[in-house]
């Protein structure tokens, strides 16, 4: 599918952002110690084009790959701009790799340069860092890489910005985006500018984006939705971007943002959740929710102790929300409205639209995308934002993409009249129990992981006679717990909790056991992903020698 018309690029939206409101304020970016700095979009432009002056005085030729890994901050978004300035494909990390795993895709991307920024264990990935390759540290960096490597605030200084900045066209390459891979090895997504100009122009009529809109970005910029999202929304709509500072300081970071528009992930969405809830139970609010007179400010006061008392679109992604929470945000007046993308289609596929909403649907699809079920009941998407393809993977692209340009999306999922989509499993995630029935996992931990103090929830039961549910509590539960009276309550409260979520289940669906895992799934142990998915291949893998012991227990059951 192709745009149709000729479609303004990043680097233009860019150039029309400086021309038009130059000295707005685009980002404001924490320093530590309370101290921020704010970018207008003029300096943002300037700093641009003299790191891609750099860029090629370092010898760096058009169609170069240039590797970035940092954390969320202005100067990441600012080194995608120059690296397109300077003629070059950008290939971020995630912040969270392993060495092994930034090996893996600096040899394969073939990255001449990667930009160092903000990170928690820099000494954990660099050496990963294949020989020759320049290394550039942004202001934000650790201190042994400012050190070690040319520096952002130096280049700023020397550096003459490039004057002629690279004119790319529609066809040219933009980025490869590796993605997080529950499943070996990282593949890299390639997307050109056509896809990414498409998408940048459509996002405004369909969100309804204006310049005054605030957004805070938190969730990695190496990921395809928060770059389009935030950076890409950013150079197309020209409103001011917030960063995060740290994880410690979000609740801090959001109060100043006051976004106007804020997109989570249901991990996200649940936090916020559970966390009002232990401060005004489900139940009080609906009472007080019913008093007229306090109706108003007790909406006001809970949504602004999480900063989203200004917030006028409320988005979700990456997975299904649980109903709870949805309805539970809806009584306060914030309508999340789940959206459905993936790296391969830039994250452009379907919306909810506002006053539309079918709880457990992901909306129609957006302009310039079909959508249609295909063999096996598997989602295809034809969109404006697909791929071109896998870089130096011609026969895993061909079974991703067909001819005629649909994507096979891998999700399994059914359309109704009005053109709505419900997505029902993954199609390599559904398994079948001993009985002969199939069961699809996500909807069930779905359900599970709204329960306060909980992280995460793992449902597995190929071959056997009902599916059980490992679970991930969260570090402060887990020292809550560590008082003796308060694990007996907790797993009472587990015992409520299963029998709540197989009551609205099916039969073959029911689970006989939760299973509390003592040690936590991180990125580090390879059980999730950068992106907080799980790894179920790996997790059953961990506890394969214990499940069947543990599932001879009906009820709740603590690993030792």
């Amino acid at each position: 599918m192709t745009t149709g018309k000729s479609v303004m690029t990043p680097l233009q939206a860019l150039a029309q952002r400086r021309s038009q409101h130059g000295d707005a304020v685009a980002f404001v970016q924490p320093l530590g110690g309370g101290e921020l700095r704010e970018y207008t979009w003029k300096q943002v432009d300037e700093e641009a084009r003299k790191i891609a002056a750099y860029l090629q005085s370092q010898g760096m030729k058009k169609g170069d790959h240039v590797a970035l890994v940092s954390k969320n901050c202005a100067e990441w978004i600012i080194t995608d701009v120059a690296i397109w300035m300077a003629g070059g494909v950008s290939v971020p990390l995630y912040p969270t790799l392993v060495a092994e795993t930034v090996r893996q895709i600096m040899e394969h991307s073939e990255s001449k340069f990667l930009f160092v920024g903000k990170l928690d264990d820099w000494d954990m990935m660099k050496a990963g860092v294949p020989d020759g390759v320049q290394q550039i540290a942004l202001s934000l960096a650790p201190d042994d890489a400012l050190q070690a490597f040319p520096k952002w605030p130096d280049i700023i200084r020397d550096t003459a910005p490039l004057a002629e900045i690279n004119v790319p066209d529609l066809k040219d390459l933009a980025t490869i985006v590796y993605t997080s891979g529950t499943t070996g090895m990282p593949k890299g997504v390639m997307h050109d500018f056509e896809s990414l100009s498409a998408v940048g122009e459509k996002m405004i009529k369909v969100y309804d984006l204006k310049p005054d809109e605030r957004m805070i970005s938190y969730l990695p910029l190496s990921h395809v939705a928060e770059r389009v999202a935030v950076e890409i929304a950013v150079l197309y709509v020209g409103n001011k971007i917030f960063f995060a500072e740290s994880l410690d300081t979000f609740g801090e970071d959001i109060k100043r943002a006051q976004p106007t528009v804020f997109f989570a992930v249901p991990r996200i969405w649940s936090k916020f959740y559970q966390k009002a809830s232990e401060a005004v139970p489900p139940k009080k609010l609906n009472r007080l929710l019913k008093i007229p007179f306090l109706n108003k400010i007790i909406k006001k006061k809970v949504l602004g102790a999480m900063g989203l008392d200004e917030c006028r679109i409320a988005l979700s992604g990456a997975a299904a929300l649980s109903p709870e929470i949805i309805t539970w945000f809806k009584k306060l007046d914030l309508e999340i409205l789940e959206v459905y993308g993936m790296t391969e289609n830039l994250a452009w596929s379907h919306t909810t639209e506002e006053g539309d909403q079918q709880i457990g649907w992901v909306g129609t699809p957006n302009d310039g995308v079909e959508c249609r079920i295909g063999e096996g009941g598997e989602i295809l998407v034809r969109s404006l934002g697909n791929m071109k393809g896998y870089y130096k993977q011609p026969e895993k692209t061909a079974e991703d993409l067909t001819e005629d340009g649909w994507l096979r999306t891998g999700d399994v999922g059914e359309i109704d009249g009005k053109g709505r989509l419900r997505i029902t499993g993954r199609v390599k995630e559904i398994f079948k129990t001993e009985k002969g029935k199939y069961v699809a996992p996500a909807p069930i931990e779905n359900r599970l992981s709204t329960m306060p103090g909980l992280e995460l929830a793992c449902v597995i039961g190929e071959g056997m006679g009902q599916p059980v549910a490992l679970l991930n509590i969260t570090p402060e539960e887990q020292e809550r717990l560590s008082k003796g009276s308060e694990k007996e309550h907790f797993t009472k409260e587990l015992e409520k909790l299963l029998a709540r979520v197989n009551e609205v289940l099916d039969p073959h669906e029911r689970m006989t056991t939760l299973i509390v895992c003592k040690d936590a799934w991180s990125v580090e142990n390879n059980l999730i992903t950068p992106t907080l998915k799980l790894k179920r291949n790996e997790i059953e893998k961990r506890y394969a020698d214990d499940i069947a012991q543990w599932s001879k227990t009906r009820g709740v059951v603590w690993e030792a």
